[in-house]
This record gives C-alpha cells, structure tokens and sequence, in this order.
C-alpha cells in the first residue's frame, strides 16, 4: 500500500495515483471494504482513503461533473477541456489576449457538453473533411445557455467570427489571421443569436426555448437528471426525413465497423 502522511499533498497523491475517475472510485471502495472486513482502520488507512475520496470529489467538481453518471469522454478528456494548453484541439482561447475567466467557463462547458454528452446522436453529420469525419448541426440550445454565454464574454476580444476555420496554424496552434484585428465579442457578435450559431459554423442552433420547456438542450446543468436525455428523445420522435435518413446511415456504418 503507498503510504500517505499528513503532510501529502491529496492533489498530487490524486494525479500520480490515478489516470480515471472510474479507477479512483474503484480503489476507493475495494479499500474499504477490505478496511471494514478484513483489517482494522488504522488512520493511516483512513487517511489514505480520505485521499482517495477527496481525489474522487476533485475530478467530480473541477471536471465535466454534469456528465459524470454517463459520459461519453474519458476523466482525461475532461481534465483537458479545462486546460489552456489542451491537446484535445490545440485550440488557444487567448488568441486576442487573455480570456476572462466568467467567459472561459462557457468555452470549458461547450467542450465539455460536445465531447461528454451521449445525447447529440440526433444532430450527428457526416463530413468529409481532413480533419473530421462527422460533426453535430444545429444542436438547439436553450435562449438561456446562448444569452449567458454572450453576456460573460462581450467585452473580451477575438478576430474572428467562424472558429472552425481560417486560422494561422504555423506555430501548431491558432493564430490570428495576418489581415485580422482582435474587436470586442460584442462587435464580432452583436447578438447572443449570433455567437452560438457562427462560431462553429452552425453546430449549435440559438431558439427561444427556456430550460424548462423540454425543447431545448442545455449546454450546462446541476450534477443529477440529465435533462438532455429527454430532449433528444422528443427529437428523435419528431425528426425530419433528413435527419432520419442521417441516423440510418450513421447506424449502417456502426453495424459495418462492429461485422466487417
């Protein structure tokens, strides 16, 4: 068994001992099961498993927790949405100096909400691009998300309005355009319609649904029920041919990797 002492710290012994929440959570109840049936609680068991649980607390608050019950990114990947120099897309947020933190969040939560959320089937694409092979459209956001997301960020700066393309990858992470000049949130988006539909090229579509409604997916919610789930389901029995045919084939291609 490592050994922890008072003086540990619990973020580092969480880092070094453990890759995934999935396996923390393990660890932690195989220990205490084997403590109250096996051995006695000494307290450098129970301060160990302490360690253990508030490892488990810390990826629960500071990762994608919305998604913790059933997610379709790993620990890692959630870690690394909040990270500034995340190699999930070797995106940089502060292209136009640094990002304010209220307005960071959002981004954190839309990456989160794209790579964690096992409800966007309805809105999957298929793309043939370098750089991706699908891709979601027109996701129908809540007027809420869409409205915060704009009022946290409209006085931070960027320069362009399409983040999916047209940036100066040449150090290997985006880079203003040379003709380009970093404007204000605001100017490059003067509504909150505007921000959630450009800057992605329409992955996400703004509707004046409220949370509540039943319509609408929330990019963010508390930790419990996802409320996505039965969003997606409404869709899905009120889709269009299009987007029924789309989910055919995403369905056809599934079924050929898993046969052939």
């Amino acid at each position: 068994m490592i050994r922890v002492t008072s003086g540990s710290s619990y973020l580092s012994t969480c880092n070094f001992l453990f890759s995934s929440l999935g396996f923390c959570l393990f660890i932690y109840w195989e220990y205490r099961i084997y403590c109250e049936n096996v051995v006695p609680c000494t307290p450098e068991l129970l301060l160990w498993l302490s360690a253990v649980a508030i490892c488990s607390l810390y990826y629960y608050r500071l990762q994608c927790s919305p998604w913790k019950d059933n997610a379709c990114c790993t620990a890692n990947t959630s870690e690394q949405a909040h990270s500034d120099n995340s190699y999930l897309y070797n995106f940089e947020w502060n292209h136009c100096g640094i990002m304010s933190e209220a307005c960071k969040k959002h981004f954190i939560q839309d990456t989160c909400f794209y790579e964690c959320s096992p409800h966007l089937g309805p809105w999957v694409q298929m793309v043939d691009q370098s750089w991706r092979k699908e891709r979601i459209l027109n996701v129908p956001l809540c007027r809420e998300d869409c409205e915060t997301w704009w009022e946290d960020c409209k006085d931070d700066f960027t320069c362009k309005e399409n983040w999916h393309v047209g940036w100066d990858w040449t150090t290997g992470r985006n880079r203003c355009p040379s003709a380009s000049t970093c404007q204000l949130f605001s100017t490059v988006f003067p509504t909150a319609q505007n921000l959630c539909e450009k800057i992605w090229s329409n992955s996400y579509k703004y509707t004046t649904y409220a949370k509540s409604s039943g319509r609408c997916m929330q990019m963010w919610f508390s930790e419990g029920t996802n409320p996505n789930k039965q969003v997606a389901e409404y869709y899905i029995r009120n889709v269009s041919p299009i987007m029924v045919a789309t989910t055919a084939l995403l369905f056809a291609a599934l079924l050929l990797t898993l046969f052939f």
